[in-house]
């Protein structure tokens, strides 16, 4: 057993043993071992014969670092990250995580609310506006086309849509992905080597879907659907981006919408959105996956300086390669929901290369006036050229319609 008490002899100083050093850094005498054990935070001596430990004080602000992380949850092989960084580029990553573990929370409590309405109407359909829609109401004046939708139509529902992707004005590669279809709308922003790649095979991996035709499925089924659908292209990006140098650096947004017949199940993760035009009014029905968005929510930003903020945009939550090394590492897993429907809805999905130039009172402009989805997405990408085209566009438009 290590003695209390203090041992000198090294060039930074009088050290203390591993017992002092835990009393001060407020980790046990066994953390300290493990951390040594992975590198994590070494000793500054250690006794060749009888194998000791010995701590500079100085390493005590580090090491109580390590105990504040490990008590919101933080993984040590990401803590290790944190405590190799400066203090600047320490609190950007911490806020980071802190913001990936909210955004998570955020899709378990939206999944346990569905599960509460859906128990509570004994299988019921849900009957409300998702409590996760952004309602924002947008400025500008009314119109009537694609918004008008009525709970009260007979007949089968269907979708009419269209897709449309642009490299814009400033690239010379276009890494965005479209895809519209009677079962499917989606949309997906690649980035890093593979990002054509991972975009074309994120949207791939949702194609075969055959799952809830003519909606049969209930909605706990759809649900689970949903999760295979989700895993299937997680996997397919893993394998778009293997054979890059730097598989962690590429990988792709995925904002998708699959139809059976009579329910919508949205599968999301990145910074491209999803809105809903309903009675006139523009609503997100996604939440960014981003560093932005994390500060709109905790109030350090607000929506209006958000718009230029300098910093880089940077995922919370992607799709990306296996390996994980990167300095702010993203989670790969898609947030899974059900949508309600009504006759009249139309729906927007688009990549932030339109949302992030053009602004939510545009955007309804431009999705009101069009008489059709082609009409719209052909809209959109014009609008985003005119706002200077820096980024690839894509988006998806559809209607649901009566049969």
């Amino acid at each position: 057993m290590e003695r209390e008490g203090r041992a000198g002899g090294a060039a930074s100083g009088e050290l203390v043993t591993i017992g002092e050093f835990a009393r001060l850094s407020r980790l046990s005498a066994k953390a300290l071992r493990r951390y040594d054990e992975l590198g994590l935070l070494r000793p500054a001596l250690v006794d060749p014969v009888n194998g000791y430990r010995y701590y500079d004080p100085a390493q005590v602000e580090g090491a109580r670092l390590v105990a504040w992380l490990r008590r919101i949850g933080m993984p040590l092989n990401r803590i290790g990250r944190v405590v190799a960084l400066d203090a600047g580029a320490a609190a950007v990553e911490i806020r980071a995580y802190w913001a990936r573990v909210e955004a998570e929370t955020a899709a378990r409590r939206d999944l346990a609310m569905y599960l509460v309405d859906h128990l509570s109407a004994e299988g019921g359909t849900m009957s409300r506006m998702p409590d996760n829609a952004e309602n924002k109401r947008s400025s500008g004046s009314a119109g009537s086309s694609g918004s008008a939708g009525s709970s009260g139509s007979v007949g089968a529902l269907a979708i009419r849509c269209a897709a449309l992707t642009d490299i814009g004005v400033v690239r010379t590669v276009n890494q965005d992905a479209a895809f519209a279809g009677p079962r499917l709308l989606a949309v997906a922003d690649g980035f890093g080597e593979g990002g054509a790649e991972a975009s074309a095979a994120a949207i791939e991996a949702l194609k075969p879907s055959t799952w809830g035709r003519d909606g049969a499925l209930s909605a706990a089924d759809l649900l689970n659907a949903l999760e295979d659908t989700a895993d299937s292209a997680v996997r397919a990006v893993r394998d778009a981006v293997a054979p890059c140098e730097a598989p962690d650096g590429s990988g792709t947004t995925l904002t998708a919408m699959l139809w059976t017949g009579s329910r919508l199940g949205l599968v999301h993760i990145g910074d491209s959105r999803a809105y809903l035009l309903r009675g006139g009014e523009l609503f997100r029905i996604t939440h960014d996956h981003s560093l932005v968005q994390s500060m709109i929510d905790d109030g350090s930003l607000s929506p209006e300086e958000a718009s230029s903020h300098p910093g880089p945009a940077l995922l919370l939550k992607a799709l990306v390669g296996e390996a994980r090394p990167a300095a702010v590492a993203v989670a790969c897993r898609p947030d899974v929901r059900l949508q309600e429907v009504l006759a009249g809805d139309r729906y927007l999905l688009c990549s932030d290369g339109l949302s992030a130039v053009v602004d939510t009172a545009d955007l309804r402009t431009a999705v009101v006036a069009a008489d059709d989805p082609e009409e719209a997405v052909r809209r959109l990408v014009g609008l985003a050229r005119e706002a200077g085209g820096p980024d690839n566009v894509a988006c998806a438009v559809a209607d649901v319609v009566v049969e």
